[in-house]
């Protein structure tokens, strides 16, 4: 008999769609979560671009290639925990492993082999700072945010932030060699700016997490604490963004964006904060707000190595901490 068909529920349904549906390479790809692996390349890169000193080409492109690595592998162990879940909702029913198309141990072989070169390449060619923290990245998701925080408490955003706030650091880290306020602050920027971004999301998608059980905060609190949540964190990100300005991180340049971008965000915010939505209501401001979220995040980092460049170039003066 085998016990983990027993333990795990719908388990033995999913080996017998499985034995018939061919497992391709996409899916091993779609496990990645390729959308979410745009984000995380691209901070890790700012990360790297943006910090003082240089780092070789090859090294650059290892360090980063290690980093979506890591990224890819606690994806993948993410999908292998909550493939019951995912069986449950609407926008994930159809992944590789509730789809019946990939067999649930073989997600896991996969995280967990992804997970560890990650690791051991970072700390081979980079370093074993840049490693340790890759490794507290993997874990922070794949473990405290996915098996711990995401089933037990709707601050499971606000808490699990942090393992989408590691790329930049890491990016950082694998320049400069050591750990200083300007890569702690591009963490807590990340920090601060996810529980806004997902929460206008879980609001027009909350019915798929009320019918599994995950207790996100629209579910638990209702939308009109969440909206109010979001607010709040909004006002909170603000600081947090303009702060590499205001400390001597970074020039006006960066700074100019980020006091632009942090009024934009605020004022897309403020109508879904203060949002008394009747049932049946579209939720434009809310889907408004999450797609503005994301640029937000990419033209802010992006803002942050034009500052570097700009200064390397001799075009504007350096930061006091560049």
């Amino acid at each position: 008999m085998n016990q983990t068909a027993d333990i795990i529920p719908g388990e033995n349904a999913t080996r017998a769609v499985a034995a018939k549906l061919p497992t391709e390479w996409r899916d091993f790809f779609t496990l990645t979560k390729p959308r979410v692996m745009t984000l995380v390349i691209f901070t890790a890169i700012c990360g790297l671009l943006a910090a003082p000193g240089s780092i070789h080409p090859v090294l650059g492109f290892t360090a980063v290639l290690a980093i979506a690595m890591g990224a890819g592998g606690s994806a993948a162990l993410n999908h292998w925990w909550e493939a019951d879940l995912d069986a449950g909702m609407k926008r994930t029913a159809n992944r590789p492993l509730p789809g019946g198309r990939m067999r649930r141990e073989d997600a896991r072989d996969f995280g967990i082999f992804l997970s560890a070169v990650s690791v051991f390449v970072m700390g081979v060619a980079i370093g074993w700072l840049a490693a340790g923290l890759l490794f507290a990245a993997i874990i922070y998701y794949a473990v405290i945010y996915t098996m711990w925080l995401k089933p037990r408490t709707p601050q499971n955003i606000v808490i699990g932030g942090g393992s989408g706030a590691f790329p930049p650091l890491i990016g950082w880290v694998a320049v400069t060699g050591e750990l200083t306020a300007m890569p702690i602050l591009l963490f807590a920027i990340i920090f601060m700016w996810t529980p806004p971004h997902f929460w206008a999301l879980a609001l027009f998608v909350k019915t798929d997490y009320a019918n599994v059980g995950i207790p996100m905060m629209p579910v638990v609190k209702g939308e009109r604490h969440t909206r109010h949540q979001i607010l709040a964190y909004t006002v909170l990100l603000a600081p947090v963004a303009i702060a590499p300005w205001l400390i001597g991180g970074t020039s006006w340049v960066y700074g100019s964006f980020a006091v632009a971008l942090s009024i934009l965000f605020f004022a897309l915010a403020w109508p879904v904060g203060l949002r008394n939505r009747q049932e049946g209501e579209d939720m434009k401001p809310e889907i408004r707000l999450f797609k503005f979220s994301i640029y937000y995040l990419f033209i802010l980092f992006a803002a942050l190595v034009a500052d570097r460049v700009l200064e390397n170039n001799g075009i504007i003066g350096a930061g006091v901490l560049a």
